[in-house]
This record gives structure tokens, sequence and C-alpha cells, in this order.
């Protein structure tokens, strides 16, 4: 089954270059070298803040692009870990993995729909 197991992120920190900042980018480029090669790693990636985002949806069957999103919480979608594992321990076991590496708890979701 795949898993997303999302990363947070707070808009109001940012990348600093500093050695702790580039030690933890080592260390989940690390953790995704593993997973491709269990071959439990679908994706990974690291997102733009929102003030990058825009919304997209259909209004009266015309494409509407607005920037945000503008959510009230300071914490956002940072990046993301899909993974393909056999069950929802290994998927827990490998978010945990995830939480320790960027020091803050992360949200496991299972997928619902998969494409043939």
């Amino acid at each position: 089954m795949k898993y997303l197991v999302m990363i947070f992120g707070n808009a109001d920190d940012s990348w600093t270059g500093s050695e702790q900042d580039r030690q933890g980018l080592r260390d989940l480029m690390t953790l995704k070298d593993e997973l491709a090669a269990t071959g439990e790693l679908v994706s990974a990636e690291g997102l733009t803040f929102p003030s990058d985002g825009r919304i997209v949806q259909i209004r009266d069957d015309v494409r509407v692009v607005t920037d945000g999103p503008f959510g009230e919480a300071k914490e956002q979608i940072a990046g993301f870990f899909m993974i393909d594992t056999p069950d929802d321990e290994q998927a827990q076991q490998i978010a945990a993995k995830v939480s320790a590496l960027v020091g803050d708890r992360v949200e496991l979701r299972g997928t619902v729909l998969t494409a043939p």
C-alpha cells in the first residue's frame, strides 16, 4: 500500500545554509537513497513555501487561479515522502525515521485509490 509521509515546516523558519541545515538535508537524502534501494520509495520532494503556492479551481467551467494557500496555521507542508510498503507497521517505522530526522512530528496517510 502507498503512504504519504508529510513533513511540516514553519513559514517563519528559513534555510540559513548553516551546517545544521546542510546536515539535516544530507540525512534526509540518505534516507531517500535507503528507501529507493529497498524499493519502498515512490517519490520524495521538498516543497516551496505557501507564498509560492496557488489555488486552482473550476468555477462556472472557467479555471480560476489565485494566490495561496493562506491558512491560519504557521505550519505548512514543507516536503513529503511517498512510500510503498507491505503494511501499516512498516509505514509507521519509516514515518518515525523521518520524524527523527526533521526533529518534529510528521503526518502519515494511506492512499485510497491506486492507478493501474
